[in-house]
């Protein structure tokens, strides 16, 4: 069977589940037996969430929603090439074979390619979403040559193989060490033969230190060399990535046509004359604009956003997610939000790198409609933007919760008979305690990290936004982290009414120590180092406690039949530790010490006791648990009547692999 004719055999199904559930409506049974865990291979699950509320819009909204998730979509190919330059040409051939191979496919070597082409793609790339690492296939060389052969790809393989299976060979994403330069030993496609000083150095030049309103230099850009000369380019609709931005352009122009209200239209255009210009100026008046407005009920992020992917941490990988307000449960939110100024004030941090006046903090809880780009397959449970410190200074910030992908990650780990908590916990009593309070506690821990914790603070006016280079992202995870968790134990928490009582917060101490100090590591392969800035970001901090309160036994390891256990035995002094790194982080952030916050990371965050490593792998093994999670998107189909649009309907997705060749089929621009 040929492409063509699986994707309409997969576009006619889609139309008859539109056709039978126009109304989206469910009934109680069908919730309950909605299945949404849909597939594990390596370290990997595949879960599906749903979209709670989606009958209580408005068909404009819903219009809306679908336009926004179109545009997002399209940027699909923008983060592949990102992440590496030859992504798109690996992904061709894996769509290639996938669909058009007609050899044995019931082979253990072709199972083997499968699992490896569903890796490639949960990454969006040949990298390992988080480890950073080259994924490598597992089927012989020989046999990956004679598929793509077989499709009529063997002219690629001289070029292709060695990049897929060579391990020395573009084998990290993002370089973190120390040894080699950070640019050059990075396969990420954000320069082209330009050395981390050269980069620096080009920068430099453009920054003026006296501007209180600078703008994200080099964001939206590749840099290379090109006969000697570093030259900048641009993504925009003319220049870098401009088939894949003119079609985001062309669904945000259909977006803005229906949008809810005027506010929602004038920041869409704001954004559609940066992408048309690539001008950052436009960038954070799109920015400025999109901040103000927290009466919308849909809202969405869309373009080069987060830098964690950059080695120097400032060029940022595309991404979009489309929402609509949870209303019920913002009330927590908003209730944070509303006491911003009172969390500022009460900060364990120096005076000097307090906000006096805190503006425009916003936090809701939000329900996705779409994931995209570097929030599909794996996607933050919490977002807190803009990044511009001038902008969140001035205008303050929106934060989210995300709702539904919280609950479905809770809901997949009910369909799984084994508990990681059960298996890592020291006694019943940390069991109880997790159970009962958890998901509350973590949820808090999310709302008061993207709320308040990516907020708060300043930085001198002297202090460059980009003074901590390579570290800034760890270490701002870890500021925002330290924040959620000093103020998870305060009682005004409690007398806000949203937490139970002065006992919940311990159940979020738990898990935190637990995991930073051991259960993350699982992601990790054996003997490599910790690259990824959250996981840094959690181990520095339980690393930093435990070896900060060792003489009072704060923190105390222990062992059981063989196994390891961290526990928590006092939590009142575990605060006190997390007010003092937040104290010491903030004022490296604020005067950008780069000296100490290279220290911190490298100490604290980067190697793992081989020991440790080895018996948390075992352990997480012998569950048969996947470390990493990632979702499919439900589809919205327009389902029309007499030529008429008169219904969006939310179709789920059956398959993790389907999903990913009709992406790449309908979405393909590059």
């Amino acid at each position: 069977m040929n492409r063509i004719q699986k994707t309409m055999l997969l576009i006619a199904g889609v139309g008859l589940l539109a056709c039978s559930c126009a109304d989206n409506t469910k009934t109680k049974t069908e919730e309950e037996n909605f299945k949404y865990l849909i597939d594990e291979f390596a370290d990997l699950k595949i879960i599906r969430y749903q979209i709670p509320g989606w009958d209580d819009l408005t068909l404009q909204q819903k219009e809306y929603i679908y336009h926004l998730s179109e545009a997002a979509k399209y940027g699909r190919d923008i983060l592949w090439e990102q992440n590496f330059k030859y992504n798109l040409q690996i992904r061709k051939v894996l769509e290639n074979i996938l669909t058009n191979y007609e050899g044995d496919n019931g082979c253990n070597n072709y199972q083997d390619f499968l699992i490896y082409a569903k890796r490639v793609f949960f990454s969006n790339g040949i990298h390992h979403h988080y480890a950073e690492d080259k994924i490598i296939p597992t089927c012989p060389k020989e046999y990956f040559q004679s598929l793509m052969e077989a499709v009529g790809d063997g002219d690629l393989c001289e070029k292709l193989l060695p990049v897929i299976y060579d391990p020395d060979l573009y084998s990290q994403r993002k370089y973190t060490g120390t040894e080699k330069d950070l640019l050059l030993a990075s396969s990420v496609n954000f320069y082209d033969g330009v050395t981390k000083a050269q980069a620096q150095k080009f920068y430099d030049k453009m920054r003026d230190p006296k501007d209180p309103r600078p703008i994200s230099y080099g964001l939206n850009s590749k840099l290379v060399k090109k006969n000697g000369k570093i030259t900048e380019e641009v993504y925009k609709i003319d220049g870098l990535y401009g088939p894949a931005i003119a079609k985001i352009v062309e669904n945000l122009e259909a977006a803005c046509a229906v949008a809810e209200n005027d506010t929602q239209k004038d920041y869409i255009q704001k954004l559609i004359a940066y992408y048309k210009s690539g001008d950052l100026r436009l960038w954070d008046e799109y920015n400025v604009a999109w901040v103000q407005d927290t009466a919308s009920d849909i809202d969405f992020v869309n373009g080069f956003v987060e830098d964690y992917n950059d080695p120097l941490g400032m060029k940022a990988t595309w991404e979009s997610v489309v929402n609509f307000k949870d209303k019920e449960a913002s009330k927590r939110t908003s209730i944070i939000s509303d006491n911003a100024q009172w969390f500022e004030d009460h900060s364990p941090i120096d005076p000097r790198f307090k906000k006096k006046e805190v503006k425009g903090v916003s936090a809701k809880v939000i329900t996705v409609a779409c994931l995209a780009g570097d929030c599909y397959p794996a996607t933050p449970i919490g977002i807190n933007l803009p990044n511009a410190d001038w902008i969140r200074k001035e205008y303050g910030s929106k934060s989210v919760t995300i709702a539904n992908i919280t609950s479905a990650y809770d809901k997949a780990a009910q369909e799984s008979p084994k508990s990681a908590l059960n298996e890592f916990a020291w006694d019943e009593a940390e069991i109880a305690r997790a159970k009962k309070y958890g998901t509350l506690t973590s949820d808090l821990h999310t709302d008061l990290h993207e709320c308040l914790g990516h907020g708060s603070g300043q930085l001198l006016p002297t202090t460059a936004p980009n003074s901590l280079g390579e570290y800034n992202s760890t270490l701002e995870e870890a500021r925002a982290d330290l924040f959620a968790l000093y103020y998870l134990a305060d009682k005004k928490l409690v007398e806000l009414g949203i937490l139970p009582d002065n006992e919940a917060y311990k159940a979020e101490f738990d898990s935190y120590i637990r995991n930073g100090l051991f259960t993350q590591f699982s992601r990790v392969e054996l003997g490599k180092t910790n690259t990824e800035a959250h996981m840094q970001n959690r181990k520095l901090i339980a690393e930093w406690c435990y070896e900060k309160g060792a003489a009072n036994n704060v923190i105390e390891k222990k062992s059981r039949d063989g196994k390891t256990y961290f526990v928590v035995n006092d939590y009142e002094a575990l605060r006190g530790l997390f007010g003092e790194l937040l104290a010491e982080i903030q004022r490296i952030k604020s005067e950008g010490d780069f000296k100490a916050g290279k220290a911190l990371v490298e100490k604290y965050a980067i190697h793992i006791d081989y020991d440790l490593h080895k018996e948390v792998r075992e352990r997480y093994a012998e569950l048969q648990l996947k470390p990493y999670g990632g979702f499919v998107n439900p589809a919205i189909v327009p389902v029309e009547k007499d030529g008429k649009i008169v219904a969006y309907a939310v179709v789920p997705c059956e398959s993790f692999l389907k999903q990913q060749l009709e992406y790449g089929r309908k979405y393909a621009t590059l």
